[in-house]
């Protein structure tokens, strides 16, 4: 299966083991569960799918690379202990918590998390010495002494033994223990995950033409040479900081994460020519309703790889704007959020301490940042919007002491005002966004008349879920009578179903 299946897959698992009866007990005992035993290849997603279902499900994560842990770090150390049976005193080996299980309770007592997954990768790869204590906590859950605590559900991971010199292969007892879960890279379903990662446009684009060099593992007389999923993702990531900080985005760079020497120079080709294009077209001219004559027309005369290109350039200059957006929706639904349980403190107390109130509402904010952020309950994304809202609420200080209101109830106000601007401006910044979007299918419909160049276009636009968003919440005639006319308009009424009935879309929002 693919890694989105198997993401599901796990999910299910994960709320089917969480079940818990009317008196509060789990409907699957701890023993019981079969911990999920995901294979696949190295750089695959493994790791990130367990970080996206704890984020989703807001529960935690805490995870483990068996590779380097021997029997005592994994089992606990002894130790001496005395112990009185039928009036004599005796001396008793016992066992100082496991590293393991240790990490679980304090995530438990630090970020206040009842339920999540304690993932162990590599977990094909223990040592001789430790496979024994492995199969006693795939049955029972327990190292040493001492158990995962209910609510707890374990996944594992491993590489199959080609990929891997190290990997141990597991027996029938083993293996009758665990929820086998097989993966394969799959380029389509990767792409799902890739748009809504922000993954550099030039690698979409290129690995749309050139699927094949999505994943790859060959064995040569020099070694091996390999692309992965991880591979790609990583390059990304330097990319944007490479183009922020105007280094080359040369071969030498790409070789470093995709280590197979033709792939690398492929690559590393088409990249130039995707700068090049972004230098040609001046897609801010095309965005703003200034296309001039010459872009129209080598538009128009470019093959399909330059097209598809020049639409990835397209969606990387909107999908800022869209992302600009989420982030101040998200934003001004943290603020809603914190005004809605502190808004009776501000508007009882005295206007000067107002400021310490929201000092306080900020410093609740943040340790709950941390500890999602700790936990894994929430995404890279969710923490950097939480971050946003703590600077938002930081100016909101600054504003109320600056203006020294008489009393609470004035400084709630001076607070409204506030979050109402920035409401206003979100939405004025929406309409200038839309306006864009006219822009772009107006381009493409005198470049490209209708082709199917218009069909992808709306297609990304669908299925981003940033972009998404944007078109259920403030619409868009052209995206609407062009996804109607492809008949691709299927996702919609999900989408409108999915928007929450907010309050921001209200002329004054009610705090």
């Amino acid at each position: 299966m693919n890694i989105q299946q198997a993401k599901e897959q796990i999910g299910h698992a994960v709320d089917a083991y969480l079940t818990r009866d009317e008196f509060g007990e789990l409907m699957i005992p701890l023993e019981r569960q079969r911990p999920v035993f995901l294979v696949g290849p190295p750089g695959i997603g493994k790791t990130a799918i367990m970080q996206q279902i704890a984020a989703e499900k807001g529960i935690g994560l805490v995870s483990y690379s068996m590779t380097h842990h021997t029997r005592q770090s994994a089992l606990g150390l002894p130790f001496i202990a005395r112990k009185t049976y039928g009036g004599r005193e005796y001396e008793t080996s016992e066992y100082t918590m496991s590293e393991i299980i240790a990490s679980v309770y304090d995530m438990m007592e630090r970020d206040k998390v009842r339920s999540g997954i304690l993932f162990l990768y590599e977990i094909n790869c223990v040592s001789e010495t430790l496979a024994p204590a492995m199969l006693q906590f795939l049955q029972y859950k327990v190292f040493g002494q001492h158990r995962v605590p209910d609510g707890w559900i374990v996944v594992t991971a491993g590489n199959p033994p080609e990929y891997n010199n190290s990997v141990r292969e597991f027996d029938v007892v083993t293996w009758d223990r665990l929820k086998r879960i097989d993966v394969e890279p799959d380029f389509d379903t990767w792409k799902n995950y890739a748009v809504n990662a922000d993954v550099h446009p030039s690698i979409l684009t290129y690995l749309e033409v050139k699927p094949q060099d999505f994943y790859m593992v060959e064995s040569t007389v020099a070694g091996k040479t390999f692309v992965t999923a991880r591979g790609w993702v990583d390059l990304s990531e330097m990319i944007r900081l490479y183009e922020q900080h105007q280094f080359p985005v040369d071969t030498q760079l790409i070789a470093q994460y995709l280590q197979n020497d033709r792939i690398a120079r492929d690559f590393s080709v088409y990249y130039d020519l995707y700068i090049k294009y972004k230098g040609n077209y001046r897609v801010e001219d095309i965005l703003a309703g200034k296309t001039s004559k010459t872009v129209l027309t080598q538009a128009k005369k470019a093959p399909f790889d330059e097209r598809l290109s020049l639409l990835s350039l397209i969606h990387e200059a909107l999908g800022t704007e869209f992302s600009s957006i989420a982030d101040q929706e998200q934003i001004l639904r943290r603020l809603m959020a914190v005004f809605k349980t502190g808004k009776g403190r501000i508007v009882t107390a005295s206007g000067s301490s107002v400021p310490e109130i929201l000092d306080s509402l900020m410093a609740d904010l943040a340790n709950e940042r941390q500890s999602g952020s700790t936990s894994g309950r929430l995404s890279r994304s969710e923490v950097r919007t939480m971050r946003l809202a703590e600077r938002a609420l930081g100016e909101m200080r600054d504003h109320v002491a600056a203006e020294k209101p008489a009393d609470g109830a004035a400084a709630f106000e001076i607070v409204r005002a506030d979050f109402n601007a920035r409401r206003d401006a979100m939405s004025k910044q929406a309409e200038e966004i839309g306006k864009k979007l006219e822009h772009a299918f107006d381009f493409m419909d005198a470049a490209f008349a209708g082709g199917n160049e218009t069909l992808i276009f709306v297609t990304e636009l669908t299925a981003n879920r940033q972009s998404a968003s944007y078109l259920a919440r403030y619409g868009s005639d052209a995206y609407f009578r062009h996804n109607k006319d492809l008949l691709v308009y299927e996702r919609q009424k999900e989408l409108e179903t999915r928007v929450d009935d907010l309050l921001l879309q209200l002329p004054d929002a009610d705090l």
